[in-house]
């Protein structure tokens, strides 16, 4: 495939797993392209929105399994451009929200390559909602925290304290090997009652949910066997939501029976 077109690079954001949840604009971008650079988290039948010509890469990022390096990823994007044309840069949820979009931009735009952004439906809003929580609520929660577990040293961010001092909904991505330290957190400001619900892949049919407070929910994670990819929410929302009231009324009769 010779390169027909000028250099371009569009990062798309694939949503938090369903693949209904990709937008149109990012279903047009994808049918433009002639390189896809797709992450773990995209669904992979939101490739069948690229021609069949098109040539897909898997560039995926796990705990201890790294297909490429980030700097492996940027160069990628930024040979295919140039070799190719239009690349379509895939990304789980949304580019800019912990997913390094601005980072390939700077790198992109440094080579004089054209670069446009497709935004997301961010996994930490859709997530909760799809299961009926809507992490701010009147008279129950005026804000949210987003933020990553694991820092870029693979630290727990130092946000995670001052979060739970709020009254805030906390909403963590990437926080699951960090999530004794998280609950440590909330436990020190007293808040052992405050409800938690952790979902693993959730918007996809492999969608796992475990809810608690926060003394229960390690005990519920090791029950229910849940690991990432997870989002946590911690904050009276959970206790909100319809879709949970079976989660709940289980997680409440367990206790009355301790």
């Amino acid at each position: 495939m010779l390169n027909t077109m000028k250099p371009k690079v569009t990062l798309v954001g694939a949503g938090p797993g369903d693949p209904d949840l990709l937008t149109l604009k990012g279903a047009k971008a994808l049918a433009e392209a002639n390189v896809v650079l797709y992450d773990a988290l995209a669904n992979v039948e939101i490739l069948a929105y690229a021609p069949k010509n098109a040539i897909r890469i898997f560039v995926g990022k796990k705990i201890g399994n790294h297909a490429y390096t980030q700097d492996q990823i940027n160069q990628l994007i930024v040979d295919n451009a140039l070799t190719y044309g239009h690349v379509v840069r895939l990304k789980g949820g949304d580019p800019f929200i912990f997913g390094r979009g601005s980072e390939e931009v700077e790198f992109i735009e440094s080579f004089g390559i054209e670069t446009a952004v497709v935004p997301g439906i961010s996994s930490v809003v859709a997530v909760p909602a799809s299961l009926g929580i809507s992490i701010t609520k009147r008279g129950v929660s005026e804000s949210f925290w987003a933020i990553t577990g694991t820092t870029s040293d693979r630290k727990l961010s130092a946000d995670v304290a001052l979060a739970a001092q709020s009254s805030a909904t906390v909403v963590i991505l990437m926080g699951m090997h960090k999530l004794p330290q998280i609950i440590d957190l909330f436990q020190k400001e007293a808040k052992g009652d405050l409800p938690v619900a952790i979902i693993q892949n959730g918007t996809t049919s492999e969608e796992k949910v475990g809810v608690g407070t926060v003394n229960s929910i390690l005990e519920i994670v090791k029950e229910k066997q849940l690991s990432s990819p997870a989002i946590i929410v911690l904050g009276e929302v959970v206790r909100e939501s319809n879709k949970l009231k079976g989660f709940y009324e289980e997680f409440l009769s367990k206790e009355i029976t301790r």
